[in-house]
């Protein structure tokens, strides 16, 4: 990649980052989205700022044949979208040379959710006569009751917890804020993780995060997922687990038992409904595999 493109990526990131509030997360997947476009430009010796529409054409055909997934290939084609419109907007190009390419068919994905007696088997996994294992319930409980991101449940502080109203404050993506109930069943054991283990994993550290590990530090996406991985094995779950299975439980079984649906976006924290509607679709599943496993005529 050539020295020029570098500093556009980074300006344009920086602009991303102070324009739209987007997380880390996705900003890295942006950064290495345009970041590999670039190098493959330099090999073809051009650059971010004479790219024609042929050569990503051609590089997006690329991917394709080493069968990149479709869904990739369309946040490939979503990061290069933006960052061109934003040259055209400071002048650095003319034209848009993704304008006309048009973007992979999605189908679309149902997110994996397990069913209420598998969450019962998850949650009581953890050895709760340890610190680490009432850390583990804690953290289970709260995420199933309350539908946190993942990189939302890591990253919680002590003052965005308020225990006497049973609710969390949280900057979800965006930067845009929700309070969210968590539950009686979460908030009791988040209550003894807090009187009985924290301090023991903290052993005499200093740290704002409510989760913490054994070496005294927050909790890692990576900590994290290792754990439901590490607790799904032992309560028996066969099912293949996402970083956001709780999560995508959580939605459906609200709506499984009656839930409106925006009430439902709004505990998410989801600014389109279409987002949210995606969960009546797997409500409406199984119900459809209920009625085929126990009606005489399904």
């Amino acid at each position: 990649m050539n020295p020029d493109d570098e500093a556009l990526i980074d300006g344009f990131i920086d602009r991303l980052w102070m324009e739209r509030g987007l997380s880390q997360n996705t900003l890295t997947s942006y950064r290495s989205d345009i970041a590999a476009f670039a190098r493959w430009l330099h090999q073809q010796h051009a650059s971010l700022a004479t790219a024609k529409r042929s050569q990503l054409q051609s590089y997006l055909a690329q991917r394709i044949a080493d069968n990149a997934k479709p869904r990739s290939t369309a946040r490939l084609l979503s990061s290069l979208r933006r960052l061109f419109r934003f040259m055209c907007r400071e002048g650095i190009r003319e034209d848009d040379p993704s304008a006309l390419v048009e973007s992979p068919k999605l189908g679309r994905s149902l997110p994996k959710s397990l069913s209420e007696s598998d969450i019962e088997a998850l949650l009581l996994s953890p050895d709760v006569a340890t610190s680490l294992g009432l850390r583990d319930r804690a953290m289970l409980e709260l995420m199933y009751a309350s539908g946190l991101r993942v990189s939302e449940i890591v990253t919680l502080t002590m003052d965005q917890m308020s225990m006497q109203r049973g609710l969390l404050r949280l900057l979800g993506k965006g930067d845009k804020e929700r309070l969210v109930p968590m539950g009686e069943e979460a908030q009791e054991w988040l209550q003894r993780y807090l009187d009985q283990a924290r301090a023991d994993l903290l052993k005499s550290k200093r740290s704002d995060a409510i989760f913490v590990t054994a070496r005294g530090q927050a909790m890692t996406r990576q900590a994290f997922w290792y754990m439901i991985k590490r607790s799904a094995k032992k309560a028996g779950i066969s099912t293949a687990l996402s970083p956001h299975t709780l999560r995508h439980s959580f939605a459906t079984h609200l709506l499984n038992h009656g839930a409106d649906l925006r009430v439902v976006q709004m505990l998410l924290g989801h600014s389109d409904l279409s987002t949210t509607q995606i969960y009546t679709h797997v409500a409406r599943e199984r119900l459809k595999q209920l009625h085929a496993a126990h009606h005489p005529r399904g």
